[in-house]
């Protein structure tokens, strides 16, 4: 029984695979998409209940298609985000196949393309496009054993409060995820010790335009890599609760624990790094440098947009980062589960070709990779800060369907040469 053939695969149906197959359609490329679960199905399952997209509805989209039941400056929920997605794929006739689970990429012998199996039969392909995203492999540091506290979770297992043993809860990392899922459990009644890394603090919004609006009108959507020493460091943003700015100095005034990063674990006791007042410092000074950004752009231009006197002020920093707790006894202070908000790893174990650099990670220039044939699309830093944002995910979608369209002219070229 001879194998199905396709022009272009594309494995992943979340928002990466979805862009890709409208630009391939738009540029007349045959192809299909593959997802072994459902389309979005990261939205779905890999986030916790009251999760809310962390930029406004206006800018959290493609171009082709609003969303028809959020306001233009509220925010999607996890589900609104998947629908729409669902909605999209069927808007541009996606040829989206789920429940499939693509097993192994394999280069053919002697001639052009690839191998492609999978858990429902094989398929040979001209072009494989890696659309499956960031967060494919939760991790986090071995700190604390197995057995040490009742329950340790990665943040993409979270969903509510209830899930959780009675008890308090310590969450690892200030990126958006630590920090919102942090607010969350004090809010519904836990005592909760906060983690607190280096990380970006942008204002939610400023001078009556939110921040998605600054980073774009002053081009830091559009920067090709990390400042130096900047890659692993996380954004501190939200759009929980109608949206607002992330202030340490009020996570602790509600109560919350702040603490350094987190360093070992000896008999029970957990300890922090002294660099709480630091990451601090510096989320501090990145927030007001958008700020000075942000005015110098309005001076410069002569745009009419209220001033905002009252976001310069910060106010003492937090009492943690002046005598920071250097470590705790977790059965002394109640705490029963950790959360490790701590990110992903990329996993291309299927993907059994030369695409990959000596760590596993994608080897590529703007999602063309050191492979012949193979692309990828949704990672962070594909070709701009915004590559893993969905708008980002579109626009290098569309620049990775060019070259493949231009690849296949000159294939078409060498058929009829040789006709």
């Amino acid at each position: 029984m001879s194998n199905e053939q396709i022009e272009v695969l594309v494995v992943g149906a979340g928002q990466a695979g979805v862009a890709m197959s409208e630009h391939l359609s738009d540029n007349g490329v045959p192809h299909l998409v593959l997802e072994r679960d459902r389309i979005a199905e990261r939205w779905r399952t890999m986030r916790w209940d009251s999760l809310v997209a962390n930029g406004p509805a206006w800018h959290d989209r493609f171009p082709g298609l609003e969303f028809q039941d959020v306001d233009a400056d509220a925010f999607a929920t996890k589900d609104q985000v998947a629908a729409y997605f669902e909605a999209y794929a069927e808007k541009i006739a996606a040829p989206v196949r789920t429940g499939v689970e693509v097993t192994s990429v394999t280069r053919n012998e002697g001639r052009p393309g690839f191998r492609v199996e999978t858990s429902e039969g094989v398929i040979d392909a001209r072009f494989v496009v890696a659309a499956t995203g960031p967060f494919q492999r939760p991790v986090y540091p071995p700190i604390v054993p197995d057995g040490a506290v009742t329950l340790q979770m990665h943040s993409s297992d979270y969903r509510n409060p209830d899930q959780l043993p009675e008890g308090n809860v310590l969450v690892v990392g200030a990126g958006s995820s630590g920090v919102q899922i942090a607010d969350e459990l004090q809010r519904s009644g836990r005592q909760v010790h906060l983690s607190v890394g280096p990380h970006d603090r942008p204002p939610r919004s400023y001078r009556g335009r939110d921040f998605c609006w600054w980073l774009g009108v002053l081009g830091l959507w559009d920067l090709e890599t990390p400042a130096a020493g900047a890659e692993h460091v996380t954004i501190a943003v939200s759009g929980a609760r109608g949206g607002h700015t992330i202030d340490f100095r009020a996570l602790e005034a509600s109560g919350i624990q702040l603490v350094g990063m987190t360093d070992t674990y000896d008999g029970g006791t957990l300890s922090f790094r002294e660099d709480l007042a630091e990451n601090i410092a510096q989320g501090d000074a990145n927030y007001l440098a958008l700020l000075d950004a942000a005015d110098e752009y309005v001076t410069r231009n002569g745009i009419d947009l209220p001033e905002e006197p009252s976001a310069r002020e910060l106010g003492p920093a937090p009492s943690a980062a002046t005598t920071p707790l250097r470590s705790v006894d977790m059965a002394e202070a109640g705490i029963t589960t950790v959360i490790w908000a701590t990110g992903f790893a990329t996993d291309y174990g299927w993907l059994q070709v030369d695409a990959l650099d000596e760590n596993g990670r994608p080897a590529h220039r703007r999602g063309v990779s050191t492979e012949p044939g193979v692309y990828f699309v949704g990672l962070p830093w594909l070709s701009r800060r915004g590559s893993s944002f969905i708008w980002g995910v579109w626009h290098d979608a569309k620049h990775v369907a060019g070259h493949i369209a231009t690849q296949r002219s000159y294939a078409a070229y060498d058929r009829q040469a040789r006709a």
